[in-house]
């Protein structure tokens, strides 16, 4: 058999195992056809642990030492649920498919042999799954109080796979001290970034990982580390192509609001974090995020202001902006993309924006190569 026919048999393989999949997404771009949004149902603060302080915003170690285990304000849970459903309204009536996870009680009490935890919430699925082609799969997150979150999403894993979907999941993480670096500080900036999570077991994040076809752009982070990105390549075997970089974020964790591919051919970068565009993007053109406008009273829990980036593309032109952040819209306005407002500042509060909220399950496209 020659080479072009082995080629047209994979091609016709690879479609015929796309259409039969409702789980099928290559890219951060293609056209949105279905979309898990997340919810804020009985959100917690997680008991403390030496894991937050690497990535909590300074003002907010207090809050959570002080609360943890606690729900988070009524009130803002509120606010964040009325963001969700007009971005779910709004979703839907660009014509895309919305589903929605299984509350969980986050404040029950689980063990393992080592540990106790209670969880935090179901709000990002894009941290939890991460969906490459027709795999749909479940990440061993750094978090103790993470631990169980997936279970939001097992219904709807369930009915994925009986319809033809791969479901997978990485291994179990023990989570025991072991994993966690007692010794971390940030106080050598010298010396490099330092990562709270150590090697002795594989865990990572979705959200450190963004989708250009057959290459996988990745970070390490301090839920995401080497051993982690390890089993992810040998699990999607040679098809796929994952770099990893590394930014000038001294508190790495997810990449989304650090580099964001658009469109074939389109970047989004935070200048702050990414001083040199990866060799890998050459010929791309390139945004660099405004500003963000996020005033200092609103509260942000877990994440910086910097979560204005965190876009989500329904096809290559049209992408969901919060709607207050006018210098956001008129930069995706010149770099020929076609904004969508809507109001979300009070779900940024949980530590997301519109890419963390959601999990792309299934974009109108076929896998290529775009480098």
């Amino acid at each position: 058999m020659t080479s072009a026919t082995q080629q047209t048999t994979h091609d016709e393989g690879q479609e015929e195992q796309t259409l039969a999949s409702p789980v099928c997404s290559y890219n951060e771009w293609d056209l949105l056809e279905e979309v898990i949004v997340g919810i804020v149902d009985d959100a917690s603060f997680p008991p403390w642990h030496e894991c937050l302080p690497p990535v909590l915003p300074p003002g907010q170690l207090d809050t959570f030492r002080a609360n943890a285990g606690r729900p988070f304000p009524a009130e803002r849970i509120e606010a964040a649920r009325r963001d969700l459903e007009e971005f779910v309204h709004i979703l839907e009536a660009e014509g895309v498919d919305v589903r929605r996870p299984q509350p969980i009680a986050q404040r029950t009490t689980y063990s393992t042999l080592d540990w106790m935890s209670t969880g935090m919430y179901a709000a990002m699925p894009r941290d939890a799954l991460l969906v490459v082609g027709t795999d749909i799969i479940e990440c061993p997150m750094a978090w103790r109080s993470r631990y169980y979150e997936s279970l939001a999403y097992r219904p709807l894993l369930k009915e994925y796979f009986h319809a033809g979907a791969r479901w997978s999941a990485g291994p179990k993480p023990e989570l025991t001290d072991a994993q966690y670096d007692p010794d971390w500080t940030d106080e050598h900036p010298d010396q490099g970034t330092r990562l709270v999570v150590t090697e002795f077991e594989p865990t990572f994040d979705a959200a450190d990982f963004t989708r250009c076809g057959r290459d996988i752009i990745a970070q390490m982070s301090n839920v995401t580390n080497a051993f982690g990105i390890e089993w992810l390549q040998r699990h999607l075997g040679d098809e796929y192509r994952i770099h990893v970089f590394e930014f000038a974020d001294a508190h790495p964790m997810h990449i989304d609001a650090t580099l964001v591919p658009l469109a074939p051919g389109k970047l989004l970068i935070n200048a702050e974090r990414v001083p040199e565009v990866p060799e890998l993007f050459k010929g791309w053109d390139v945004l660099e995020a405004p500003q963000p406008i996020i005033p200092d009273e609103h509260p942000l829990y877990m994440t910086s202001k910097w979560i204005n980036m965190n876009i989500l593309m329904l096809d290559e032109e049209r992408v969901m902006v919060e709607r207050e952040d006018e210098p956001m819209i008129q930069a995706l306005k010149g770099f020929g993309l076609t904004p969508i407002p809507c109001r979300f500042r009070n779900f940024n509060s949980f530590g997301g924006s519109f890419h963390c909220a959601t999990l792309d399950v299934r974009r109108r496209g076929t896998l290529q190569s775009y480098f």
